[in-house]
């Protein structure tokens, strides 16, 4: 795999070299993270970090964000933005992501216009095309420009790379927009996407490494890695007591375990 990584880099540094100056879409999630190191790289000062912070953030990405763009030494924007203003958003339509994704990128676009960056970068990745994500047709239709995707690199190969360039995102679990709690047609609300943040967080200090708590209205789905499950069962009180004091009535284990938009599995 290190081969073949490495020669996606150099087509990735070729990518970024044509655009001449970038703004990242910066979560500071692995994948982006990588496409921000690689761009100040090639770049230099012509690159530009946006991120933006809403309630839908997994608590405690932004703040991780700052630090290392701060680390990277990249000038940083932080824009907010609020989808719940947005019925589009608040419905929870299955093209939901699509949606928010335009509004979202729309401001990063204005934001480069407006200081003279040529083009927009995102973090989709070879790996993305194969689930469900309408948000790539907004970015898409946006002209958003997804260097990874167009290295052809795999989050397997972004982590390799990550490693090798010393990056602390390298191991990190993958994070999502808490909308991807709900099932389709349930209405996101603060008071819902608060109870979501906090049985994750509280599972993720208990240890567990890659979470989801679904939100089934009275219901909670806990998704854990499968190697997880039996310590899951072993913490079970202790995890729906909490649960139910969030306002959860049942709290459940999904015995096929974390895996990435599951709820799209009802599409």
């Amino acid at each position: 795999m290190a081969t073949v990584a490495i020669e996606k880099l150099s087509r990735l540094q070729n990518i970024i070299t044509d655009c001449q100056s970038v703004v990242v879409a910066f979560s500071g999630g692995v994948d982006s993270a990588l496409l921000l190191k690689v761009a100040v790289d090639t770049l230099g000062d012509k690159v530009m970090a946006v991120t933006l912070r809403s309630m839908i953030n997994p608590p405690g990405e932004v703040d991780e964000a700052l630090l290392l763009a701060g680390a990277i030494d990249v000038k940083h924007v932080i824009i907010d933005f609020d989808p719940l203003k947005d019925e589009e958003f608040v419905s929870n339509p299955s093209l939901r992501c699509y949606y928010c994704k335009k509004k979202i990128m729309g401001l990063v676009l204005e934001l480069a216009r407006g200081q003279g960056y040529r083009h927009v970068l995102d973090g989709v990745n070879a790996d993305d095309t194969g689930d469900y994500r309408p948000g790539m047709r907004a970015v898409r239709e946006l002209g958003v420009k997804s260097p990874l995707l167009e290295a052809g690199l795999t989050k397997a190969e972004i982590r390799e790379l990550s490693r090798r360039m010393g990056l602390p995102t390298s191991e990190k679990p993958s994070a999502a927009c808490l909308a991807s709690r709900f099932p389709y047609g349930t209405r996101i609300t603060v008071e819902a996407l608060q109870k979501v943040a906090a049985a994750e967080v509280f599972l993720r200090n208990k240890g567990y490494t890659q979470v989801r708590v679904r939100n089934h209205g009275d219901l909670a789905r806990i998704e854990v890695p499968g190697a997880e499950i039996t310590d899951l069962l072993m913490d079970k009180v202790i995890i729906a007591t909490k649960l139910k004091e969030l306002g959860f009535i049942y709290v459940t284990i999904d015995l096929q375990g974390y895996r990435t938009g599951s709820m799209n599995e009802t599409l």
